[in-house]
């Protein structure tokens, strides 16, 4: 299933597979993540184990789910490149050997920019990776610094560079704004310095303070001073105009797309409710109505898929009432919006607002609508 034209009722019948590596080299202050460094986990969690551990959860999957095609595979983190590109294709090998793969499957790695060799790329690609996103977050160094982040940013061209000679279909950026210290014109270069190496797709997150997180301890102390929401809005609506103007098109409030292929297709399945199964410790999955998470660390998750036992730690079944409204909440997000049968509130008053944008049968947010996709979604539920 390509992403061109799918209805939701065809995504929602896609099949993915999250792998989850819970590795990186240093853990980000705004990170909550269930992330790992080498220092914070001891024998039986090591990344030379990890990836039998992860075989042996999806030969569980396997099992459990029985013959079903996978059509997009997500490997996430945590830093996966923090692993040998070997490993990422034995896995990836493993997944196919399990379940089979649609023929135009979408398979994506994330990586810091700072984690690939030429090499390294190459390897993923030949061994059948097609899309590739890397971790920017900002093109200026003290926005890198606060946010903990150790790469270069002139390195990143470099990276996107090197995944395009090794034949990726797809390259992806990720950006973060709103970060303390972040000016507009810092948030300006960032985005232009995106667009510059011409990718394929961007995301762009506003910086969210988890609590828990030593960046959350750093503003609750008053070390450091959040942005307000007119500055986020307006880095949000610079940010969307600049893409525009470069030929990428949002699909989803924070993603943007060269064109309907380049759009993520994993994501994509997860917006319209599909089916996905998540390997690896505290991945969560959605199979036919249940969802359910595994145990988070490392340790006790290798410890149980070892011994032939799930790793699942706990899991829920919706009502029918909670899937439409979190139905509602996942499509609103998406260009193609919603149908108005599927909504509970009236959206006129929304409309009348300029906050959402009648299409046919459907209601789509409007650009003020995306800034206050909370607020439309409190009324239309």
């Amino acid at each position: 299933m390509t992403a061109e034209g799918a209805t939701a009722r065809e995504w929602g019948r896609s099949f993915g597979l999250y792998l989850h590596v819970p590795f990186c080299d240093v853990r980000c202050g705004y990170c909550d993540f269930n992330t790992y460094t080498s220092d914070e986990l001891g024998e039986g969690a090591t990344r030379a184990q990890y990836a039998d551990s992860a075989l042996a959860e999806i030969a569980l999957a396997r099992e459990a789910v029985g013959q079903r095609r996978v059509d997009t595979v997500f490997v996430g983190g945590g830093t996966p490149t923090q692993l040998a590109s070997s490993e990422l294709v034995r896995m990836l090998r493993g997944i196919e050997d399990a379940f089979g793969f649609a023929p135009d499957v979408e398979v994506t790695t994330e990586a810091n920019p700072d984690s690939v060799t030429p090499a390294s790329l190459a390897e993923l690609r030949d061994g059948g990776f097609t899309r590739i996103s890397f971790g920017m977050q900002s093109a200026v160094p003290h926005v890198l610094a606060m946010l903990d982040r150790t790469h270069d940013p002139a390195g990143v061209p470099q990276a996107v560079r090197w995944a395009r000679e090794a034949g990726f279909d797809q390259v992806s950026v990720d950006l973060i704004y709103g970060t303390p210290t972040e000016s507009v014109d810092d948030w300006r270069r960032t985005v232009e310095d995106a667009l510059a190496m011409e990718p394929d797709h961007i995301s762009a997150y506003a910086l969210i303070v988890e609590q828990g997180t030593a960046f959350a301890r750093k503003v609750n102390r008053g070390q450091v001073t959040m942005p307000d929401d007119d500055e986020t809005a307006d880095k949000y609506v610079l940010a969307d105009d600049l893409f525009a103007q470069a030929g990428l098109q949002w699909y989803e409030l924070s993603n943007w797309a060269r064109d309907d292929a380049a759009r993520c297709r994993h994501n994509l399945g997860y917006w319209y409710s599909g089916d996905w199964w998540g390997i690896g410790p505290g991945a969560h999955s959605h199979v036919a109505g249940e969802r359910w998470w595994n145990v988070k660390h490392p340790a006790a998750y290798a410890q149980r898929v070892s011994a032939g036992a799930s790793p699942r730690m706990d899991g829920e079944r919706l009502d029918d009432a909670s899937r439409r409204l979190e139905d509602v909440m996942l499509r609103i997000r998406l260009r193609e919006g919603i149908e108005r049968s599927a909504l509970a509130g009236d959206p006129e008053p929304l409309i009348a607002q300029g906050l959402l944008e009648p299409r046919g049968d459907r209601v789509v947010l409007t650009l003020d609508g995306r800034l206050l996709a909370d607020h439309v979604v409190r009324e239309l539920t």
